[in-house]
């Protein structure tokens, strides 16, 4: 039995949450809290499997609380939002680099159609969000508690086995990740010159309505430009481009982002597999594949169209992962010619990637 904790200033949607987590037969809600300091106290005092928190709240925000309760009670953290407003997505990606595993859209009530689907993905996501094994946070040193950020001082180092550097140029880096890549793709971006010799095109699954805010949040980390991607335009070295909301997201051979509607017949969108099949299709050996952590099976089959092309394919370890399953079945399927941790990542696309 999984025991949750709901955290919401709302009484209506504490109560709605409870009840669609409790219907599932695996979960039960041990307790809730209307803001951050219960949720600290409750977090101390109930020890739940799983805690499913709001991000904005008075008092003490879903991020605050996030930081401490992985200081004082490591737990599993799920974060949930009804808004994508820039506020509310910058608190969330916060409280995901505080240590929560993943931010997810809330529940409407049961006027709203989508009602069904966020509340499966919601039950889904608690469940495997259950079996992640948290690490305890230190606190924060002075300049992080002023506010300076410490991505810049991220090491550079080269992976333990040498990815072999091919006689030929990579001109493009695609990257597709799910759940727990938000922060990956923060730190493999921290750890890459400003003036990398490739574009770098990133779909990541993510709640509706915070890709932009991802893409803002992200910015702040790193040396290199970071976008929303728009139809047509031409992709640039050292600039990095994000998949928008149901948008899937393809390059031409002569480097312009493709933009399409739609899901493809895996049901995603955007979808790592279709990135990785137009890399294929597009650069074939000069591009590179990068599969980080993620629920499901998004990215195998692209990933293994572009290693057949002749790209260079690099799966996140399962050590690293929050969840191993894109990468598990890429590496299944044969696509991943390297395994690599996050801090590997960086030094092999520093070393496969031209610069300056």
């Amino acid at each position: 039995m999984i025991r949750v904790l709901v955290v919401d200033d709302s009484a209506t949607v504490r109560e709605h949450l409870a009840y669609l987590l409790g219907q599932d037969p695996a979960i039960e809600v041990v307790g809730t809290a209307r803001d951050g300091l219960e949720a600290v106290d409750q977090a101390e005092r109930l020890k739940p499997g799983v805690i499913v928190m709001d991000v904005h709240m008075p008092r003490m925000s879903g991020y605050e609380a996030t930081r401490q309760i992985m200081e004082r009670v490591p737990t599993p953290i799920v974060m949930v939002s009804a808004s994508s407003s820039r506020y509310e997505a910058a608190t969330a990606f916060e409280a995901l680099k505080a240590g929560a595993l993943t931010v997810v859209e809330k529940p409407g009530g049961p006027d709203d159609p989508a009602q069904a689907e966020s509340a499966r993905r919601l039950v889904e996501t608690v469940k495997l969000m259950a079996e992640v094994k948290v690490v305890r946070r230190w606190p924060r040193r002075k300049e992080q508690v002023l506010g300076v950020r410490d991505w810049g001082l991220v090491t550079h180092p080269r992976p333990l086995t040498p990815v072999p550097q091919p006689p030929w140029k990579i001109r493009l880096i695609a990257v597709g990740g799910s759940t727990g890549a938000p922060q990956v793709v923060a730190d493999i971006l921290a750890g890459l010159p400003h003036d990398l010799a490739a574009p770098i095109l990133i779909v990541q699954h993510i709640a509706a309505g915070f890709t932009a805010g991802f893409a803002e949040w992200l910015a702040q980390g790193t040396r290199l430009t970071v976008k929303l991607a728009e139809p047509g335009e031409a992709s640039r070295p050292g600039t990095v481009y994000l998949a928008p909301e149901g948008s899937q997201m393809g390059i031409t051979k002569d480097g312009r982002i493709r933009l399409t509607r739609g899901p493809t017949d895996d049901g995603f969108c955007p979808s790592a597999s279709y990135l990785f099949q137009s890399a294929a299709e597009a650069y074939g050996r000069s591009a590179i594949g990068i599969l980080l952590t993620g629920m499901g099976r998004d990215g195998a089959a692209g990933l293994k169209q572009l290693r057949e092309a002749g790209g260079v394919t690099i799966a996140q370890d399962e050590e690293s992962c929050v969840i191993f399953g894109m990468p598990q079945e890429a590496i299944r399927q044969g696509a991943v010619e390297h395994v690599l941790s996050p801090e590997q990542i960086v030094g092999a696309v520093r070393s496969l990637v031209s610069h300056g």
